[in-house]
C-alpha cells in the first residue's frame, strides 16, 4: 500500500471538487477551495477521523467497500478509480451493476493460444463463458449449449463428469465467490435467481452459505472421473481478469505422469481447427473473437 501517493491523492481529488452537493449541510464560510474532510466523510459514510488519517498517511489499509465509498464521494471517474485501488494495493472489482458475461477478443485469443491446456473462462457466477477444445474434451460437449454453471452443476449434479476433492473443496470456493457476487451486484436477476435455485435444492449449499467462506483465486488440485479417459488428477490454477470480475481456469496434469499422457491423448482427439469458444449468447458475430465488453 502506497500510503503517501494515496494520502497525496485523496486531498488532490478533494480540493478540485466544488461543495455542490446537495446532501451537504451549510456551514462557515470557506478560505481555500474544495470540499472539507468533514463533508467527504459525511459523503462516503465514514468517520471524520478515520478519512483524516487517510489523507495524513497514518490510516489502516482501507477496505474495497471503503474505497468505493470514497470513489463515489470524490466523484473520481473510472480510470481514478481503478488508480485509487492501486495506491491502496488491491484489484478494483468493477463498479456494482451487473455481471458481465462476454468475454473480451485478447482473452479468447488467448484460449485459442493454449491447445495443450485445457482452458474456461467464468464469470462472477461461475458461468461457463468461453472455453477450448481441450476442456470441452475434459467437462463435456454440454460446454457448447452455453448455460453451464459451474456451481450449479456442483450442488445440484448434471454432466458426466464427476469430481473429487483436491487440494480445497470446489463447494467451499464457489460459495465464496457467490457471496462475492451478491455483495457486487445485488441487482442482478440472473444471479439473484441462481441463488434462489442453489438455496432451494442445496442443503450442502445452504449451510455453506452460512458460513461465509472466504477464498483467494490461485492454485488448487482436483481428482475427476472421466466417461471414457477414467480417472485423473489435475492442476487448475486461476488467472484474474479483473476489469470484467472474471476468471481464467487453466488446466494442465503434472508433467511424465499418468494423468498427462491422457490429456495429450484428448488433445490429440479434439477436432481439428476448433478455436477458443464464447457462449453463444455473448458473441453473435463469429466463434472466435467475443464482442468486448463496451
Amino acid at each position: 500500500m502506497a500510503r503517501q501517493e494515496l494520502a497525496r491523492f485523496l486531498r488532490e481529488r478533494r480540493a478540485a471538487l466544488r461543495p455542490r452537493e446537495p446532501a451537504l449541510p451549510a456551514g462557515p464560510p470557506r478560505r481555500t477551495p474544495g470540499l472539507r474532510r468533514e463533508e467527504v466523510a459525511e459523503l462516503a459514510h465514514m468517520s471524520v477521523d478515520y478519512y483524516t488519517r487517510l489523507e495524513q498517511a497514518r490510516g489502516p489499509r482501507p477496505s474495497p467497500r471503503i474505497l468505493d465509498a470514497l470513489a463515489q464521494a470524490l466523484r473520481l471517474t473510472p480510470a481514478e478509480r481503478s488508480h485509487l485501488f492501486r495506491l491502496a494495493g488491491t484489484s478494483a472489482p468493477p463498479p456494482a451493476s451487473g455481471v458481465v458475461r462476454r468475454v473480451r477478443p485478447h482473452v479468447a485469443r488467448m484460449l485459442r493460444r493454449l491447445p495443450d491446456t485445457g482452458a474456461v473462462v467464468t464469470d462472477a457466477t461461475y458461468g461457463v463463458v468461453a472455453w477450448n477444445p481441450l476442456a470441452q474434451a475434459l467437462l463435456g460437449d454440454h460446454l457448447a449449449t452455453g448455460t453451464v454453471n459451474l456451481a450449479r452443476r456442483r450442488f445440484l449434479g448434471g454432466g458426466a463428469v464427476r469430481e473429487s476433492s483436491g487440494t480445497e473443496e470446489f463447494g467451499h470456493i464457489a460459495v465464496a465467490r457467490l457471496r462475492r457476487a451478491a455483495d457486487r451486484y445485488p441487482h442482478d436477476p440472473r444471479l439473484a435467481a441462481l441463488l434462489a435455485e442453489l438455496h432451494a435444492g442445496s442443503e450442502e449449499f445452504r449451510r455453506l452459505w452460512e458460513t461465509r467462506p472466504v477464498h483467494a483465486p490461485g492454485h488448487r488440485t482436483k481428482t475427476i472421473d472421466h466417461p471414457t479417459a477414467g480417472r485423473l488428477r489435475l492442476n487448475c490454477d486461476v488467472l484474474l481478469v479483473p476489469e470484467d470480475d472474471q476468471e481464467v481456469v487453466l488446466i494442465t496434469a503434472d508433467p511424465g505422469s499418468p494423468s498427462a499422457r491422457t490429456l495429450s491423448r484428448l488433445t490429440a482427439e479434439a477436432r481439428p481447427g476448433a478455436e477458443a469458444r464464447p457462449t453463444a449468447k455473448t458473441q453473435p458475430r463469429t466463434r472466435a473473437e467475443p464482442t468486448a465488453e463496451a
